[in-house]
């Protein structure tokens, strides 16, 4: 029985050593000393998951406020420890970094909260704050401008990063210094990929690529299940082959490095009016991806015959067009851009700010060549269009 009791106290001390010896290699050595989540919504949850289950930020040193209450019962409930605020003030007090997760009608009424807690000093707005948002269509200089706040970062993620597989370009003012920016990274990089683009208008652009992408996918998706349904799939099975061939495609694509159109440089040698012999280059399109799958006159070549014909391509880059479109006004700028649009001079951005990196301040539009007329088929809202 001595033995015995001996034996179990000294199991409990070992297991309080072991206890010990993990908590101090897994204590949380924060990124940065506060941030402040203004917004619990969907984008937020997914920087917050990875945030403390990776052990890059303590919950106590996370405040999130949200206008709902209920939306901040929730966060207090999927992530145990993390304070709460009841207003912006309070939220962003003594943080360095304040991220902004709002609507984009709401981006507005969060500068104004934050512009008067720094003029009135409702709140202890620190110096080397730094605004990292996730807001689609909202520029840089509308934070520098409406927030009061010179180091600003500007993201673009995608609704894959809820699962750890996203993919996010961003952006930020030259006020943010190095040590700053790999913080931001580390932070960005816990959800997925990152890219990182020194011309804000780049994000515009991923924004009807990367960031809306997966709603396109997710309509083809749709699409090819509810056909394999109607051929007489149940849903199910329709639903995992589906998955399973768009996951699989693109596992195949990126780890074959293989681009879907590759160029193949072609030299035929013709013979000129001197009798010489010069090389002729010509550039021919191969999609070496499609063509493993396409046998001439097989099932496959008849399926996208139909797709051409019915100007597949056309359709998708006719929509990211158009989503590159309403990011752009969603920021204040001109939209007048791509196929069939002519260029218009800026007539102002919200907040009263310029585009920063695009076409105000002097600086030049990110696509001063327009495309050929009728590549995309959009008429222009300023003219007819050219057949």
């Amino acid at each position: 029985m001595i033995v015995s009791a001996t034996a179990c106290r000294l199991a409990k001390r070992l297991n309080t050593i072991r206890a010990n010896a993990f908590s101090s290699t897994v204590s949380t050595s924060n990124i940065f000393e506060k941030i402040a989540f203004l917004g619990t919504g969907k984008m937020s949850q997914a920087m917050l998951s990875p945030l403390i289950t990776q052990n890059l930020q303590s919950p106590s040193s996370i405040t999130a406020f949200d206008v709902s209450d209920v939306a901040l019962s929730k966060a207090e409930e999927h992530f145990p420890g993390i304070r709460t605020a009841t207003s912006i003030p309070d939220a962003i007090s003594g943080s360095n970094l304040i991220v902004y997760a709002v609507k984009p009608q709401n981006v507005a009424k969060v500068h104004a909260e934050i512009r008067r807690a720094k003029l009135e000093g409702a709140a202890n707005v620190r110096d080397d704050a730094i605004i990292l948002s996730v807001v689609a269509g909202t520029p840089i200089q509308s934070y520098i401008d409406g927030a009061m706040v010179s180091k600003v970062a500007r993201s673009m993620p995608n609704t894959p990063a809820q699962i750890g597989c996203g993919v996010t370009v961003w952006s930020c003012t030259e006020t943010v210094d190095s040590i700053e920016r790999k913080k931001i990274k580390r932070i960005l990089d816990s959800f997925g990929k990152t890219v990182f683009v020194d011309d804000e208008s780049f994000i515009d652009m991923s924004t009807s690529i990367s960031g809306s992408g997966p709603a396109y996918i997710f309509l083809l998706m749709e699409a090819m299940i509810d056909a394999g349904v109607h051929m007489g799939f149940n849903r199910d099975t329709a639903t995992t082959l589906v998955h399973h061939t768009l996951l699989g495609s693109t596992k195949f694509a990126m780890e074959t490095g293989e681009h879907p159109g590759k160029t193949i440089i072609v030299v035929i040698a013709y013979k000129n009016f001197d009798m010489i012999f010069k090389p002729y280059i010509v550039l021919r399109q191969s999609a070496v991806l499609r063509n493993s799958v396409t046998s001439p006159a097989g099932t496959t070549a008849s399926a996208i015959y139909e797709l051409e014909n019915g100007k597949f391509r056309t359709v998708i880059k006719d929509a990211i067009w158009a989503c590159y479109r309403r990011s752009l006004e969603m920021g204040g700028k001109s939209s007048q851009v791509g196929p069939n649009r002519f260029s218009m001079p800026m007539q102002g951005s919200v907040e009263g700010g310029s585009d920063d990196g695009s076409s105000m301040g002097g600086k030049s539009n990110h696509h001063p060549v327009e495309p050929p007329m009728g590549e995309m088929g959009v008429p222009s809202s300023f003219g007819s269009k050219n057949n």
